[in-house]
């Protein structure tokens, strides 16, 4: 078995490191979070202002990061920086939890995949959940011959979802907008303009979920210490410039009273720009950004199981690769957790649980780059954090009370989390005992 156990392949660059940032960032939320904002924050200042803000969040936070991954680019992300500032177990705990919200998405994504493909073709609107399964099929069958074949379709699909975005920007943006779209008075959320704003970050926040995706395939990369911060910075910017760009295209053809009353806000700042043929326009856009995100997030779970079969924390199959470097029963176990998601077809309170998770992987991220900044200051560091102490501690913080405003808003994620770090211990000294079994055998 061992000659099958090989190294992942270093075949990857810049390129395909902006590409995983900007496709794995850019998703649907973009199309529909614009409407849900100006629901809850009905201030064209104050939507602009919040992607702003987040927006420089993000580029503090993968500054933090790209001197995290290039400290230690091995594949699994936040997992490896966890591990080595606070031992085994808070690297399992939060490798796991790193494991789970990234293998759930590609069900979701495939299902909302199939939900635009409808629109198009109305005919299989019976066969939803079948049509779901197929694209999660394609695009597993297209990621396992090897790295190179996802590699290449995840630039294409960034680069046509990014050219399709700048369509819509310019096309609001130079267009005679006359809306004839019911504007109504929307409230201020009750409760205020901080709940309203802090509400708006939330889903902003969604909005921009993927843009570490760079740090789970800096094994793979040529020169991580070169290519890593350049891959998260340039990649980053982007996101946040075309989110920015989106919303103001959006406010400069229509009332925040009217996108809050809209379904998808971009579907008719569309139609006022382009005419009633736009429709397709926005599908096309929603579709593009579909199959780049699940075309990432196919790639992202099985490197991630990579990382922890290898360290003992899971099967030891999980290491295996096949001739083009990609590790394919990890794949193929990703593949079998999102069949299953898909023909449970319930996830609102998955993604719900994913963000919750999620929010508590990065805040240790950054409390391990702060840790072993003391702990090993002479660790090579090929890259170090813009503006540090200040960026990361801010990142750190700004996370904490994320974290602790998903736990005051949603009390059953929060139990379910609570539950799982204590079933979580026997499990990993489950795996532990295991190890030490098999590295005794060996000697």
């Amino acid at each position: 078995m061992k000659k099958h156990i090989n190294k992942l392949r270093r075949v990857l660059g810049v390129a395909f490191g902006i590409a995983v940032v900007v496709g794995g960032t850019i998703g649907v939320g973009i199309l529909r979070a614009p409407s849900t904002i100006a629901a809850v924050l009905p201030s064209a200042p104050m939507i602009l202002l919040c992607w702003i803000l987040v927006g420089i969040y993000i580029l503090l936070s993968a500054s933090s990061y790209a001197e995290l991954t290039t400290m230690l680019p091995k594949a699994g992300g936040a997992y490896n920086y966890i591990k080595r500032a606070f031992g085994g177990y808070a690297g399992f705990l939060n490798g796991w939890f790193d494991f789970i919200c990234n293998a759930i998405a590609p069900a979701y994504f495939c299902i909302v995949l199939s939900e635009y493909t409808t629109l198009i073709f109305p005919g299989i609107k019976p066969y939803t959940t079948l049509v779901a399964i197929l694209f999660l099929s394609f695009f597993t069958l297209f990621n396992l011959p090897g790295v190179k074949s996802g590699s290449s379709i995840q630039q294409v699909t960034s680069a046509a979802k990014v050219l399709l975005f700048l369509v819509l920007i310019g096309g609001c943006f130079f267009s005679e907008h006359t809306t004839t779209i019911q504007s109504i008075n929307t409230p201020l959320l009750s409760g205020g303009m901080f709940i309203a704003v802090f509400k708006s970050l939330q889903l902003i926040m969604g909005s921009y979920d993927g843009w570490m995706s760079v740090s789970f395939f800096a094994e793979e990369d040529q020169d991580p210490g070169h290519n890593i911060p350049k891959s998260y910075m340039i990649g980053a910017l982007t996101v946040m410039l075309l989110y920015v760009l989106v919303n103001a295209a959006i406010l400069y053809v229509l009332p925040v009273s009217a996108i809050a009353n809209s379904t998808l806000a971009a579907s008719d700042a569309a139609s006022v720009a382009f005419g009633r043929w736009s429709k397709n326009l926005i599908i096309m856009i929603a579709l593009f950004s579909l199959f780049s995100i699940l075309n990432a997030y196919m790639m992202i779970p099985s490197r991630i199981l990579f990382g922890l079969s290898r360290d003992g924390y899971f099967i030891k199959q999980g290491t295996i690769l096949n001739k083009g470097g990609t590790p394919y029963i990890s794949l193929l176990f990703c593949y079998t957790i999102a069949t299953t998601m898909i023909l449970l077809s319930s996830f609102e309170q998955l993604f719900a649980l994913g963000a919750f998770m999620m929010t508590m992987v990065t805040g240790f991220a950054f409390l391990s780059l702060i840790y072993l900044r003391k702990k090993e200051p002479t660790l090579h560091r090929p890259y170090k954090a813009w503006g540090y102490p200040f960026s990361t501690y801010f990142a750190f913080i700004v996370t904490i009370a994320l974290f602790i405003g998903f736990a005051i808003s949603d009390q059953f994620s929060f139990l379910v989390i609570l539950s799982l770090i204590i079933f979580s211990y026997p499990f990993y000294n489950l795996f532990i005992r295991k190890r030490n079994k098999l590295a005794t055998q060996l000697q």
